[in-house]
């Protein structure tokens, strides 16, 4: 698997490398220090993970994931950082990042690529636990749904995705087939212009 890795501590950086190429299934094509180096070192290697720090001098990784997945929204991005912070996930969520774990999660990041470069979406354990919170902390009943043609049916469906309820669950809950809920959820999430369910939780928890 071809990788970047971008951090602003190059001793990290050049560990992560080591550690990871050991393992004989990362290749990283390249190593950058902020966001900037992050956005040229993709448009570059185009590689098939991007492995990014948050905090970091002259870009943060927020701000380059955005550029990136703006000019190539097939970018899978996973963010490695020290930061447990509710905003940074809200906002690495609704930019279409695929996952964000802590390094002091290490035993995590092999498989967290993996699972990362086939299209799955990879958060450790400490940020799952918060999403209930996300979910508690806010009044959904602000939002709008109906402006942009959300029906009370597909905001029932909307509210279950973010509840972490899978296709199965909701189609029994809601007495669907997972056809039609699968056809439900394509219909909403171009209403909505997000990419999957994952921006559509976090659309539903902070949009309001």
């Amino acid at each position: 698997m071809n990788i970047i890795i971008v951090d602003d501590d190059q001793f990290v950086s050049l560990s992560l490398k080591t550690i990871l190429e050991s393992s004989g299934e990362i290749n990283v094509l390249g190593i950058g220090n902020n966001g900037k180096e992050a956005v040229a070192l993709y448009e570059t290697y185009r590689p098939e993970v991007l492995l990014m720090d948050i905090r970091m001098d002259e870009m943060t990784g927020l701000e380059a994931a955005e550029i990136i997945l703006k000019r190539h929204s097939e970018a899978k991005i996973l963010f490695l950082t020290t930061f447990l912070d509710d905003e940074y996930i809200v906002q690495s969520l609704l930019l279409g990042a695929k996952g964000y774990i802590l390094k002091q999660d290490f035993e995590s990041l092999l498989p967290s690529l993996k699972a990362v470069a086939k299209g799955q979406n990879v958060f450790g354990n400490e940020i799952i636990t918060r999403l209930p919170d996300f979910l508690a902390s806010v009044n959904h009943s602000q939002y709008d749904y109906s402006a942009k043609g959300i029906t009370d049916k597909e905001l029932e469906i909307i509210e279950l995705v973010a509840k972490g309820r899978s296709n199965r669950e909701i189609a029994g809950q809601l007495y669907l087939s997972e056809g039609t809920v699968r056809n439900y959820l394509s219909a909403i999430l171009e209403k909505l212009e997000l990419r999957d369910r994952t921006q559509l939780a976090v659309f539903y928890l902070t949009e309001q």
